[in-house]
């Protein structure tokens, strides 16, 4: 048997008991931009490498190019256009890739632009000898 107003007591717990307070909505929140805060710098650098392991590719992909025509014509500047001498063609150039071939030697270099100018690998290079170069730290830019 139900007593008058309990129905009504009934529904006020109810209600009071659904949904979330404005505190609890900006925790949540607070929580959310923190780990962005902390996720953000870490994928940058991910894209950051990602980007600059095509560009050694690239220039790895180029070398082999040259030498295949190097043994054709015993000359490297005779090599024609280059395949894959442009950056990658997903509207964005991360890196101009450039060549500089004499008859015996020849210079790939990958030059950072776009969204990767500020890299701290700099422009990264390859020699017919398979010297690699670049303007940061050696190890760390050609390693990942």
């Amino acid at each position: 048997m139900n007593m008058p107003g309990s129905d009504a007591r009934h529904a006020d717990e109810m209600n009071s008991e659904c949904g979330f307070t404005l505190v609890e909505m900006m925790i949540v929140v607070a929580i959310i931009g923190i780990l962005a805060a902390i996720a953000y710098p870490s994928y940058t650098q991910y894209v950051q490498r990602a980007n600059r392991a095509d560009a050694r590719a690239a220039l790895l992909e180029n070398a082999q190019f040259l030498e295949r025509s190097y043994t054709m014509a015993n000359r490297y500047d005779e090599a024609g256009a280059l395949p894959h001498i442009q950056s990658p063609s997903d509207g964005d150039a991360k890196y101009d890739i450039e060549v500089e071939a004499a008859a015996q030697t020849f210079t790939l270099s990958a030059t950072p632009t776009g969204t990767m100018a500020g890299d701290v690998c700099g422009a990264l290079t390859l020699t017919n000898t398979g010297v690699r170069g670049a303007d940061g730290d050696l190890a760390q830019c050609w390693s990942r």
